[in-house]
């Protein structure tokens, strides 16, 4: 069995430069995984926090109520606890503290044995002319396609 893609936030990678990549699991209830194999999750706004107890939170992910179901109903943007060693999470959040970086969410899916894994990335947060230099070098390698191809 394979890993199964469930979403990916795109805006991560436009946005900040990915340092290291962490992979995690959910703590869920209810029919949240049901709505989660249907594709219903949305990472886009969702951020990470480390409090004071050393425990890792997901904030603004939302899992929206499994259509199918009629007695369980939770609150769509609740917050959801993330599963990480002790050890990664005080190395987390010492990088965090020390560097001033960021904790977000990258990607959603199935692990082989059918769990639901979160790809967390430490990122920072890109300057306004880093992303102007990103764009000017996609144009560029789109012109030399076009000429590579005779359409330019």
């Amino acid at each position: 069995m394979q890993t199964q893609i469930v979403t990916v936030n795109k805006k991560v990678a436009h946005n900040f430069d990915i340092l290291e990549v962490y992979e995690s699991g959910i703590e869920l209830k209810g029919t949240e995984v049901k709505s989660i194999r249907s594709g219903k999750i949305d990472i886009k706004d969702a951020f990470c926090i480390i409090d004071q107890k050393n425990e890792v939170w997901l904030i603004n992910c939302r899992i929206p109520i499994y259509e199918k179901t009629a007695h369980y109903k939770l609150d769509i943007d609740r917050k959801r606890k993330l599963l990480l060693h002790k050890k990664e999470i005080v190395r987390i959040k010492e990088k965090i503290l020390q560097k001033g970086l960021v904790l977000k969410p990258t990607k959603v899916y199935f692990s082989e044995n059918g769990w639901v894994k979160l790809e967390l990335a430490l990122c920072k947060y890109k300057k306004a002319y880093d992303r102007r230099e990103e764009i000017k070098q996609k144009e560029v390698l789109r012109n030399l396609q076009k000429i590579k191809k005779g359409k330019l």
